[in-house]
């Protein structure tokens, strides 16, 4: 079939935006060290890019609930690469001709944040709205190039460094912008149908949150991405303080493990997903998540702490996409809102996770234990939520949420 009539390219497009998403969130913290260094900022200034591009990605998911369904998928997914393409490129030039560099990567950052949160908010929605038979298999494979994406850039940009220097780091900077630049003239010729039938817009903010069932899948959202978070941001870190290995072993047998697990996880549940029920393999991989942090943290030996801290990357792996194709199932007319506005709860425990997971730590001395212990409990929740939806609401409340109706 031709790139215009076969949804097969879209969802090839979709997966290479999930690779641009990595891209806008885990390249600029590789340069920090020399931003820090030649630009002279302090580490204040530059925890400011990766705070104000998360907030910044979650003000444009929300947005995105009200303007995909007005301007079509294609014109936001399109505006959304193209944006961050310019952010990448501009990085490289911005610095130098702002009166601050600091103000140059604010307004690179900016522009690239833009993308990813439409890539946030948009993208599951497009792969949902594909005719395939499989959706919650192509769900999961999708959200599995971010995991791909992440593995890429870090172990690409360090190959880089490592043989054209660090000093060259602006070449590497407009490679990665031509990913999205790319893709976005991908989006142009693909095939895309709206969500629901006859364009219409769906339930819409009020209409969602009347449902019960929108607000457990949100909880559920929140539990997702602090659960992935909590490891991810922390595994380095914890390899180096608390299991006592050198920063290179902890960089590849922390972040870089847990992402190849929560890649392998995903893909897995792609290609087997007909054989499997989704609630039930949400629920395991809660269970699978507590025995890993509990493994990270009371193993007698560095070897098997790092083993639970790579087993929480399996674990937690579907979660995410899990719940957006359950949300899509319990609510087959919440549209896109409904998928940007699970994104946002998505994102807050993305950010609050490791947040909570240092506060804990901080109170307990600095210790990392302590704080990943604690993490535990966002898994424990879900597996709770998990449990209410299958054995409570799911069998009473299908029919009402299709409906659109509230409980009364």
């Amino acid at each position: 079939m031709s790139l215009r009539d076969s949804y097969i390219h879209t969802l090839h497009a979709c997966n290479i935006s999930y690779v641009t998403q990595a891209i806008v969130n885990d390249f600029a913290p590789l340069l920090f060290l020399w931003f820090r260094k030649n630009y002279a900022l302090e580490l204040g200034q530059l925890s400011f890019l990766l705070i104000g591009n998360f907030w910044l990605q979650m003000c444009v998911a929300f947005a995105c609930a009200k303007l995909a369904d007005r301007l079509s998928y294609r014109v936001t997914l399109v505006a959304g690469q193209f944006c961050s393409a310019a952010g990448l490129a501009l990085m490289t030039v911005l610095p130098g001709l702002l009166p601050s560099p600091l103000a140059g990567l604010t307004c690179a950052a900016a522009l690239y944040a833009v993308g990813g949160g439409v890539v946030e908010a948009v993208t599951s929605p497009v792969v949902e709205a594909c005719p395939f038979k499989r959706k919650a298999a192509a769900m999961s494979l999708v959200h599995s190039f971010y995991c791909w994406g992440q593995m890429i850039v870090v172990l690409g940009s360090t190959l880089f460094f490592h043989f054209f220097g660090l000093d060259n780091w602006r070449l590497l900077a407009l490679v990665w912008a031509a990913v999205p630049l790319l893709d976005g003239i991908y989006f142009l010729f693909v095939p895309m149908r709206p969500l629901i039938a006859g364009n219409a817009n769906g339930l819409g903010f009020s209409g969602l949150f009347k449902l019960p069932v929108f607000w457990l899948m949100a909880v559920m959202m929140l539990c997702a991405g602090a659960s992935e978070h909590c490891m991810n941001q922390w595994a380095s870190s914890f390899a180096e303080s608390a299991l006592h290995v050198s920063k290179s072993t902890g960089d590849l047998a922390g972040p870089c493990l847990f992402a190849l697990l929560m890649g392998l996880s995903r893909t897995l549940y792609a290609a087997f997903s007909t054989r499997l029920n989704l609630i039930n393999c949400l629920i395991t991989s809660c269970v699978l998540s507590i025995i890993a942090y509990l493994v990270a943290v009371f193993a007698p030996c560095p070897a098997l702490a790092l083993a639970g801290c790579a087993l929480c990357g399996w674990a937690a792996g579907i979660l995410w996409a899990g719940v957006f194709s359950s949300a899509s199932v319990a609510i087959p007319l919440g549209g896109t809102a409904m998928f940007a506005l699970l994104a946002l709860p998505g994102d807050f425990g993305c950010g609050l996770g490791p947040v909570y997971v240092g506060t804990i730590a901080s109170f307990f001395g600095d210790d990392l234990k302590a704080g990943l212990l604690a993490a535990a409990f966002f898994p424990a929740l879900m597996l709770a939520c998990l449990i209410c939806y299958k054995y409570g609401y799911l069998p009473r409340h299908k029919e009402i949420a299709s409906r659109g109706i509230p409980e009364g």
